[in-house]
Order: C-alpha cells, then structure tokens, then sequence
C-alpha cells in the first residue's frame, strides 16, 4: 500500500482546482459534426480555379454526409471523421467563352487516409468543355486538398480550443517565456507568471498581442461592440450587452464573458473565459486601440489564462477574432467599391 501522498498523481484529485478530470486523465468526448459541415462549407465553397483553358469556380456543397468527433485520453487529442462530400462547379473556355458545369465528389474523407491520398473525383455535364474538367482535375483538386488541409487544421486547433483542461505545474516549474515579434503585422509575446491567481487557483499567464487593421479606430472599436457586425465576423449568433456590467456570449456560448470597462474608439476590458475552463475562471482583457490613420492597431492583454490554455487562447484570438475581422473588413471595402 503506498503511503500518504505517495498515491498516482494521476488520481489526486485535489490537485485541480475544479477536481475533474485530473491530470487530462479520463476519456471525454465532442461531437464536431455541426461545426464540422459549417467549416466544411466555409474552406470548399467559392474556391476559384485558373489556367490557360479558362476559369472555374467552386460552388454550392450539394452533399455532406458523415460525421466527426474530438476524444480526450490521456491528455491527448484523438480525431474522428469520416465525410462524404459532392460539390458542384461551374466554368468558362477561355478561348471561346462557352459555359461549362459539373460536380467533384470525395468519397471517403477519413482520418485513415492523408489528405494527399484521399479520393477526389471530378465529372462534367454533357458536351464539349473537357479542357475545363481537365483543369478541375488537376489545378482543382489542388485548390480541393488545400482546402481539406484547412479543415483538418482548423479541426485540430480551432474546434479543440480548451479541450485539455489544466493541470497542476510541477514545483519550480519556469512559466515565463517571451517571443519576439516576427515580420508580420502581428507581434505576439507571451510573460507568464508562475503563480498569477484570477478566479480560482490556478497557475495562469498573460498572452500579449498586437494586430494592425485596415479602418479607423472607431469602426474597429464598433467591431467589438455591435451584435450585428459580431455576428459577422463570428458566423454565429452572440449575446452582446456592450456597457458597463453587460453580459458577453459568442461561439455558441464557447467564449462568454462581462464588459467591465468601455472607452468609446478607445479601450474595451472584458471579464473573459472559454466554456472548458474551470468553472468561473476568468481571464481580463484589454483591447487598447490606436488611430493611425487610415489604419489602426489594437493591442490585446488577456491576463490570467490557464497555462495549458495559453496557445490554444492565442490561436483563438488569431484565427476566430482577427483573421475572420480582416475578412469582414476587406468584404465591407469591396462591397462598396
């Protein structure tokens, strides 16, 4: 028998704060069927295909049958998916401007098989046109990979965001890291404190972002602050009380918090969790923005966010909030030109 404190720390369930789970031991499960057919569309629809022979453009998903899921076990991820997938397509000869349409179908999408083996048909409607279903078949089914690529991506990052809960950091343990900013309009760095306690106690850090906009300080701030434009840039429904003590929800209720602090153009400070965080931990962060007209920089500090959380956090900031903001701007810019 051991003795006294000497057990498997991998059932010590006072280590956790929230005493579940410990140490990402237990097997648990998410189901990404949903998320997974909205991503699906997302990355497939739309894609433009060019060559000498003309152009084509991916259109409508027709068909999406299958299913995918997340597991837990051991504190690794275990991905599940199996897709069967028909879209449509539609293109113009170069050369003689004639129309063209047809369908690419993938039979069997599925974690037993890489993305580059994975089966991709193409077929054409009645007629002439074969140089636009050879292009489809070669430039297309690239473009097609690529965009399967993102899914899976986005599958392992995106839709895993605080699958892995926290476990306790060994004693001694250093937490503080710092990166330096790369060539990119982004500049991210990351101090962490061993011991910085927000909601309950836990060991948490502080994720420090910057990211330059395309449009004035005061339509960004709007961003951040109407539910219609939220909306937008999210791709789901939220919950926005943007004033002092109102409530925050988006993500399907993901990402959930309070609007503490409101300087109209200037500084936003939202209590802010994930749904898989320890219950009631929250993180604070400061969005501080910067007229540099015609553009502007909004500068992030998210403290107090659980240490295994942390890149799962910043990839959250980058992929769900800036990434698809710039996309809501460029598509507001070209609608008006």
């Amino acid at each position: 028998m051991a003795k006294w404190g000497q057990g498997d720390p991998r059932w010590i369930v006072e280590e956790r704060a929230d005493g579940t789970n410990v140490n990402n031991w237990h097997w648990t499960e998410r189901d990404a069927t949903s998320w997974s057919k909205r991503k699906l569309k997302e990355v497939l629809e739309g894609l433009v295909v060019e060559g000498e022979a003309g152009r084509c453009e991916i259109g409508d998903l027709k068909h999406v049958e299958g299913e995918a899921s997340c597991n837990s076990r051991k504190g690794k991820l275990i991905f599940f998916y199996e897709w069967n997938l028909r879209l449509s397509w539609k293109g113009t000869v170069k050369e003689s401007g004639e129309k063209h349409k047809g369908s690419v179908e993938i039979p069997n999408l599925s974690e037993e098989n890489e993305v580059d083996d994975t089966e991709i048909n193409v077929s054409k409607k009645k007629g002439e046109g074969d140089v636009l279903k050879d292009l489809m078949r070669t430039e297309g089914t690239t473009k097609v990979r690529e965009a399967l690529r993102d899914y899976l991506k986005a599958l392992k990052t995106e839709f895993t965001l605080g699958m892995i809960l926290p476990t306790k950091a060994p004693a001694g343990q250093e937490l503080a890291t710092e990166r330096k900013p790369s060539g990119s309009t982004m500049q991210d760095s990351v101090t962490a404190q061993s011991l910085d306690m927000v909601g309950v106690k836990i060991p948490t850090v502080r994720i420090h972002m910057r990211e330059v906009f395309n449009s004035p300080a005061d339509e960004l701030y709007s961003i951040f602050t109407k539910k219609e434009l939220i909306q937008k840039f999210s791709k789901c429904p939220a919950v926005i009380e943007a004033e002092k003590g109102g409530k925050l929800q988006m993500f399907e209720g993901f990402v959930s918090g309070e609007y503490t602090e409101l300087v109209p153009s200037q500084r936003i400070v939202l209590k802010w969790r994930c749904r898989s965080w320890p219950d009631e931990h929250y993180a604070t962060v400061a969005l501080n923005f910067q007229d540099l007209a015609p553009q502007s920089e909004l500068e992030l500090e998210c403290k107090g966010v659980p240490v295994s959380h942390e890149e799962s956090t910043r990839q959250c900031w980058k992929k769900q909030y800036f990434e698809e903001i710039h996309i809501l701007l460029q598509q507001s810019k070209d609608s008006m030109e």
